[in-house]
């Protein structure tokens, strides 16, 4: 990690949920040596436990600053995770996008990342995205990555003047048991971050979504005890057990 002061480490914006998956990108971006400054968004989703969960998630890893924006997509709907009128999926992960699939929202958080990076200075965006274990979104995949990496290097004063840009991406090729035996090895505490999609307002989680169930499996092929604290209404529910 290094002993020199914050200011003096190389600057990052880390885009930050509190899940399971933008935790360990945060303790993986700190353990490189990066001054880390943490963006988590308030974007209309159906509970804000997750973004609780981010802020002791920061505190914890010691970051340089952390903001949350408010944006409104629940304004435009069209998810599970902004639309209450849209049922969450709570039978099993399925082939194909699922309706928690939130429009642009991976080009909307990375743009103000983007924004947020020029103004500190920062030539680096860590973003928790992952492409093996994961929910079949568009804006997980390497391509799309890559893409909007080209992109800001093409959009920003920084870049136009020298200074490019890289979107770090450290867990997209990562199994989720390999991304959770990253972040033990690296002292990371998983009881801090929310990961289900209907959390209740104590972050209890309610192991049927598919955010749940993916994160239950990763614990569970990675030999580690889930530390995920469960809404009593779901023990013994569990379906795929």
């Amino acid at each position: 990690m290094g002993t020199q002061p914050s200011e003096q480490k190389r600057r990052s914006v880390v885009l930050l949920s509190g899940g399971l998956d933008s935790a360990t990108t945060l303790a993986i971006a700190r353990a490189s040596g990066f001054a880390c400054y943490c963006l988590s968004v308030d974007y209309g989703q159906r509970h804000h436990s997750e973004l609780r969960a981010a802020a002791v998630v920061a505190q914890t890893l010691a970051a340089s600053g952390h903001r949350v924006l408010r944006l409104r997509l629940e304004d435009f709907g069209g998810s599970a995770l902004t639309d209450a009128s849209v049922a969450l999926p709570v039978d099993g992960v399925r082939p194909g996008i699922p309706v928690t699939y939130v429009p642009a929202r991976n080009t909307v958080m990375l743009s103000l990342a983007l924004a947020w990076a020029e103004v500190l200075g920062s030539q680096d965006i860590f973003i928790g995205v992952n492409a093996v274990d994961y929910s079949g979104y568009p804006d997980c995949r390497p391509e799309y990555i890559s893409a909007f990496e080209k992109m800001a290097n093409l959009a920003t004063k920084a870049a136009v003047e020298g200074a490019a840009l890289r979107i770090h991406a450290p867990l997209i090729h990562l199994s989720k048991a390999e991304i959770i035996r990253h972040g033990i090895d690296l002292g990371l505490d998983y009881g801090l971050t929310v990961s289900c999609y209907q959390a209740d307002a104590a972050g209890r989680a309610c192991g049927v979504c598919d955010s749940c169930r993916l994160r239950r499996a990763g614990f569970a092929a990675a030999g580690v005890v889930d530390p995920t604290p469960y809404a009593r209404a779901t023990a013994g529910k569990f379906a795929d057990e």
